[in-house]
């Protein structure tokens, strides 16, 4: 029932497995648009519903560029997912966004290439609004969990998404801090995209690990530095996921995002790919049953 909640979470770095769902049990999905970063798992925390997918799979064996975010979004709506939190780490691009600290993300700027960043394709062409990728409700509710669960949380900031999988130069760091981003990741995008033309309402949850490569009198960015405080805060990442549980309302209102579809589909009907229509059985099913 659309009334009740159902959580999907993307695991990050620092967040591969363990989030402490009760009666779990681990599935594989199949994606029409290939293999999802690796099984979903899908339990619950108290009374709600949770699916879990590691973005970057067991072992973190996937870079960002070669994370299949299609197939990943894909079977978390096939799981029957109402709302989508993901968990990433970030660098910082301000001085205010200390490393250990979390931002609730509410907008990013994408800069990476050549990712597959639609479900829509030839024969079947949709345009949706992306002018606010993030869901403010969620974004609120994450935020508050993360504050429960003991973390210091940044109520907004813009996140900016590279390629990688290097980390960045001194003069980008410095120009995307001109362009106005508060954190720098590689994986925001095209996730936040494609949630929204799954209709899911997405929120992100950044844990910053470290201060990007802008600051001149300090060293580049570090693997090993990175991964002390993902450690360090991965517990926090938890309890934020029961804080959330435990906060959600009884019952879910549906948003803004449950409907991105209406209106966005371009195609004559004449024109429109009935396999297109088959692979979206799960991301525009509310769409396509109207057909």
């Amino acid at each position: 029932m659309q009334n009740e909640w159902h959580i999907g979470v993307i695991g990050g770095s620092g967040l591969y497995s363990d989030i402490g769902l009760e009666d779990a049990q681990e599935i594989a999905i199949a994606s029409p648009f290939g293999e999802p970063s690796g099984p979903v798992t899908l339990g619950r925390i108290g009374a709600i519903r949770f699916s879990f997918i590691a973005r970057h799979g067991a072992g973190h064996r996937l870079s960002p560029s070669t994370v299949n975010y299609r197939a990943n979004i894909d079977a978390l709506k096939r799981c029957g997912v109402t709302d989508l939190l993901a968990m990433s780490a970030v660098g910082s691009l301000q001085e205010g966004y200390a490393p250990g600290s979390f931002v609730a993300v509410d907008q990013l700027i994408d800069r990476t290439m050549g990712r597959a960043s639609t479900f829509f394709d030839t024969g079947l062409v949709a345009h949706v609004s992306l002018a606010d990728p993030v869901c403010p409700r969620l974004a609120e509710l994450a935020s508050s969990a993360a504050e429960n669960a003991g973390g210091k949380v940044h109520r907004g900031g813009c996140y900016i998404a590279i390629e990688g999988p290097q980390f960045s130069t001194r003069a980008e760091s410095r120009m995307y801090r001109q362009w106005g981003a508060d954190v720098i990741g590689m994986t925001g995008m095209p996730e936040a995209r494609l949630a929204r033309e799954a209709e899911l309402p997405y929120a992100m949850l950044a844990m910053v690990t470290d201060y990007d490569s802008w600051r001149e009198s300090e060293a580049g960015v570090e693997v090993s530095d990175v991964l002390a405080v993902m450690q360090a805060n991965a517990a926090i990442a938890r309890r934020t996921l029961r804080c959330l549980a435990e906060s959600l309302p009884a019952n879910r209102v549906a948003v803004a995002a449950d409907r991105a579809l209406d209106g966005a589909l371009i195609t004559a009907p004449g024109a429109q790919d009935a396999a297109m229509w088959c692979k979206l059985d799960a991301v525009a099913g509310r769409i396509a049953a109207r057909r």
